[in-house]
């Protein structure tokens, strides 16, 4: 281990293990972990971080630090509809429930309150970054950087006129706007997110595909998600929608298409061709029934693959824990080969993926000198995960999101001892208390 000329951090974490995620596969035992300035110094064996002069110094002998997790697909502000409207089909849920609620309710307060609550579900389970896609963005960008916590900030459109916005134009330049007031803030960043093929028109996409190319935006989309919506692109446009997207020059390396849960052979060799992203949500996939996504298929022909949880209203929980076991066990049982889709790629597919989809596999999603000291302790050290011979394994088939003790972002901590200590979490839940009593009462 080569010293830096001064070998001073503000923070070291002695920790059991150390999965960096990259490389693939690592595992390093009996290390710490040196942080400063809000990034990762060093990675050293704990016999020789001693070299190192701390102003802070963590003990966590029986934990694994692993990058925080990154959310590539949800509707945080969705936390307060959590349980409104379960055990439908998707059009029915949206169209005779989730849409109409969302007339009545939705606005800034509603936003702002559901993203503070899933900020602190978020935080306290180890997800530090996530991808966002509702009404009001400014209003969860809010929340988001109270909590300390990263945020992609979706810059929603729809054809249909809400609460946010009458027409396409009115959602993009609205949008477009927050991005502007909040482009240079070390937590924020912005995706274009039309919100699916079946919602969103040609005139609409094409918009999208200029401000994406001339802004250097990632576009978020639902696509692909059910048959229905399939059937409904084929009456309506002659097309699969994968096609249409095509011939509107949407796919490429800065699209990441969310579910793709009914693509065909054809379509994923389209989607690596264009170097596409998928977010894999597999939860919410089989409690709205939408199908299986071809996770496998996906990843031998090359796409980058995050793991997202979609919004609480349809999973009903913003856990990744959860989502890395289901993600690898309905993999094996899909593909038929229990070796598809291992327990370092679900972790990486939860960590750097989801930072490559959204254009910041510089900055997160593995431990790495230099990169933004995003990281989360793990016990591992309770009777439940013991007894451990790979913490990697232990972490996607036997951990879960109770366990996690300790969170920063950006070296700052947000979480200690499996609390929050940036979201004040009776207000919050106050907040959604008074929502539940306005929601209900109109149900």
């Amino acid at each position: 281990m080569s010293l830096p000329p001064d070998p001073h951090a503000d923070l070291r974490i002695d920790a059991g293990w150390i999965v960096p995620v990259r490389p693939n596969g690592l595992v390093l035992e009996q290390h710490s972990l040196l942080l400063r300035d809000g990034r990762i110094a060093a990675l050293a064996p704990t016999a020789q971080a001693d070299a190192w002069q701390a102003s802070e110094h963590l003990r966590l002998p029986g934990h694994v630090l692993i990058p925080g997790l990154v959310n590539l697909h949800t509707h945080a502000a969705m936390n307060l509809l959590r349980g409104y409207a379960d055990d439908l089909p998707l059009m029915t849920w949206l169209t005779q429930h989730i849409w109409p609620a969302e007339g009545r309710h939705v606005c800034a307060d509603f936003v702002r309150d559901g993203t503070r609550l899933a900020c602190l579900e978020m935080l306290e389970g180890g997800i530090t970054c996530f991808n966002d896609m509702y009404f009001f963005p400014e209003a969860a960008v809010e929340a988001a950087v109270a909590a300390g916590m990263r945020i992609a900030a979706g810059i929603i459109v729809l054809d249909a006129t809400t609460p946010y916005a009458a027409d396409p134009d009115d959602y993009l330049g609205k949008g477009l706007a927050v991005r502007d007031a909040w482009r240079d803030h070390e937590l924020v960043r912005f995706c274009l997110a039309p919100h699916a093929p079946y919602s969103v028109g040609d005139r609409a996409l094409e918009k999208v595909v200029t401000y994406a190319a001339q802004l250097d935006l990632p576009v978020h989309m639902h696509v692909h998600e059910t048959e229905d919506e399939i059937r409904h692109s084929l009456q309506h446009h002659g097309l699969r929608p994968l096609a249409r997207l095509r011939g509107l020059g949407l796919l490429g390396p800065n699209l990441t298409a969310v579910h793709a849960v009914h693509v065909s052979e054809e379509e994923i060799d389209t989607l690596a061709t264009h170097s596409c992203h998928v977010a894999h949500c597999p939860a919410s996939n089989l409690k709205l029934a939408s199908g299986f996504a071809p996770v496998a298929r996906l990843l031998a022909a090359g796409v980058n693959v995050g793991i997202g949880s979609d919004g609480a209203a349809s999973n009903n929980r913003l856990d990744l824990f959860a989502e890395m076991r289901l993600a690898a066990l309905l993999a094996k049982g899909v593909a038929g080969d229990p070796a598809v889709l291992p327990a370092h790629r679900a972790l990486e597919m939860a960590t750097l993926a989801g930072a490559r989809a959204l254009g910041l596999d510089d900055r997160i999603g593995s431990l790495e000198v230099g990169k933004s000291a995003d990281v989360v302790a793990v016990d591992l050290a309770a009777p439940r995960s013991q007894p451990c011979y790979d913490p990697v394994s232990q972490l996607v088939y036997c951990a879960g999101r109770e366990q996690v003790s300790h969170v920063w972002v950006n070296g700052r901590a947000v979480v200690a001892d499996g609390q929050s200590i940036r979201v004040d979490a009776s207000e919050a839940l106050a907040r959604a208390h008074a929502w539940r009593e306005r929601i209900a009462g109109r149900h």
